[in-house]
């Protein structure tokens, strides 16, 4: 689902020298279904790889491939409409359009799919209200996110992130605004919906308990791989 090859992000620095190195060298594989966790100190480039993986930006060096797609030879406006057919996001500070409600906001995806792809507004409507049935907030739909808690700001986006049906489902921090029992309840819904659906999941995270419950725990350090482990608490399949 994910094939990852000799992956390197360099930035020019402000005041000229040597470029900044943040990734450097990183191959990875992602198969289908399978959830994998990234770890590591801050400045160890855990968002930079994400986004590198996602298409949000393009690597210095490597390439990446979504589902079989290479992404390099792509336009920014075909990434983008790779990322609404099979890509679903989770971010730390939950993202959600504040002028929308929840409702509303779960809509979103659905409205930007390609033409002969979107369902039919009733069927997306259907689908929406499904989505945040499953994420406890049928009563919910109609309030806007100033009127959330956290952990309810975040279901919403669990459930927008879900919305489009993806292949894949990247997460940064889910949990990481959320105290100790909600971030649990958070990891739980991820979890639960990421097994009825199949759907691939990458998650930057510093929760040790939730990167133990993926398949493999991806540890970087000063832009590199470390080691991967095996999850579910397992002893480590490689290591170098």
């Amino acid at each position: 689902m994910i094939v990852a090859r000799n992956l390197s992000q360099r930035y020019p620095r402000a005041g000229g020298g040597p470029p900044l190195s943040v990734l450097t060298s990183i191959d990875l594989e992602v198969a289908a279904a399978e959830s994998v966790a990234v770890l590591g100190p801050s400045g160890s480039g855990k968002t930079t790889l994400l986004g590198l993986l996602a298409g949000l930006d393009r690597p210095t060096e490597g390439t990446v491939a979504l589902d079989g797609i290479e992404l390099d030879p792509l336009s920014e406006d075909e990434r983008g409409a790779l990322r609404a057919e099979r890509v679903g996001f989770v971010f730390q500070n939950f993202q959600l359009l504040s002028t929308l409600t929840a409702f509303e906001n779960v809509l979103v995806p659905l409205e930007l799919l390609p033409a002969g792809q979107a369902p039919t507004p009733a069927d997306a409507e259907i689908r929406a209200r499904d989505l945040l049935a499953r994420v406890g907030l049928a009563d919910r739909l109609h309030h806007h996110p100033t009127q959330l808690s956290g952990g309810e700001q975040q279901r919403v986006a669990i459930a927008r992130a879900f919305a489009n049906e993806p292949r894949l489902l990247f997460a940064d921090e889910p949990t990481g605004n959320l105290d100790r029992e909600t971030g649990r309840e958070i990891i739980d819904l991820l979890f639960e919906l990421n097994h009825q659906t199949g759907t691939t999941l990458v998650i930057v995270t510093h929760d040790l308990d939730l990167a133990r419950r993926t398949d493999r725990v991806l540890h970087l350090d000063a832009g590199r791989i470390a080691r991967i482990d095996a999850g579910h608490g397992e002893t480590p399949v490689r290591s170098g």
